[in-house]
């Protein structure tokens, strides 16, 4: 039989990643801040609960993917949290970007409940969770993982074991910290081509054919070329993770220039347009500066696919 999973926070991540647990024949308990991120999984068949500790009342395994660290925090510990409900020999899955300092206390507070822990950060963006073709980077006991593999795989395409607890949020600031500096360059890049005078179409095909060629540029590219920044990942979210990686960098005395400078551009950015704004609209400083749209023809609106429920 399938583990009964709960699931606590639907946005625009977590909504996905709970579509692919329920396509995959989970059972699935949910709750979510605003009731109405849950409407199609509970008209689905999925069972909607008030409040963390209810999505805990019939759940194996409780799956938290939330906006930040206090975030998490309240969810599993504060009034009506999700830790309390948890039964001993129980899983806990956190798949947020979290920091490790908060995973490490959590996961100490699980354990002395009997309850398991693994974090399982995502990466590959919005749309790749929408497909269910996402990758799940995974920390903490192998044999849990192990366990649990085919709960990780129906999440994502791929499922990567990096190590004990806290190396996958580590790698996960990472590859995060990589985007942020290539979404910086792919605008500075496509500025160049315009200026230059190339057809920018002909120049994001050249750039995907190239040895310059990133995911970034595969993906968030088109939605600057098109002028809607829809990635479904907001400035907010990206100045959060560039902390992470700040830290990082200080924690293990390693002078992080390149991620210095997208993090004051990226902090820019949000004082500009907001927190809210999507984080590719960190290209657009360069464009209003120029007072240069960086637009082309034929690309989308959105990478997202058709609903898949």
């Amino acid at each position: 039989m399938k583990s009964h999973v709960g699931f606590v926070g639907l946005g625009n991540l977590g909504l996905h990643l709970a579509t692919s647990l329920h396509r995959a024949g989970f059972p699935l308990t949910v709750h979510d801040l605003d009731p109405d991120r849950a409407t199609e999984l509970v008209a689905a068949g999925c069972t909607w609960a008030d409040s963390p500790a209810l999505v805990t009342t019939h759940a194996d395994v409780l799956i938290t993917c939330l906006p930040s660290p206090p975030a998490v925090q309240t969810v599993m510990t504060g009034p009506s949290g999700a830790l309390a409900g948890l039964s001993r020999g129980s899983l806990w899955i956190d798949m947020s970007t979290n920091d490790t300092q908060t995973l490490t206390e959590l996961a100490r507070l699980a354990a002395s409940a009997g309850v398991d822990c693994l974090e399982a950060p995502v990466t590959g963006g919005v749309h790749k969770a929408a497909s269910g073709d996402i990758t799940v980077l995974v920390g903490g006991e192998h044999e849990t993982f192990e366990a649990h593999r085919d709960l990780l795989l129906a999440v994502g395409g791929e499922s990567i074991y990096v190590g004990p607890l806290g190396q996958a949020t580590t790698v996960k600031v990472i590859t995060n910290m990589l985007a942020f500096i290539h979404l910086v360059a792919v605008g500075e890049a496509l500025m160049l081509a315009k200026r230059g005078g190339v057809d920018l179409a002909v120049a994001f095909a050249a750039i995907r054919a190239s040895s310059g060629n990133s995911f970034v540029h595969e993906t968030e590219s088109q939605v600057i070329l098109n002028g809607s920044y829809d990635i479904g990942f907001t400035l907010d979210l990206a100045c959060k993770d560039l902390g992470f990686a700040t830290q990082l960098g200080i924690d293990l005395g390693v002078p992080l220039v390149l991620e210095s400078a997208a993090a004051a551009i990226f902090k820019q950015a949000r004082t500009t347009y907001g927190g809210s704004a999507w984080s590719p609209m960190v290209v657009k400083l360069l464009e209003d500066t120029l007072n240069e749209p960086l637009r082309a023809p034929g690309f989308p609106t959105s990478l997202l696919p058709p609903p898949l429920l």
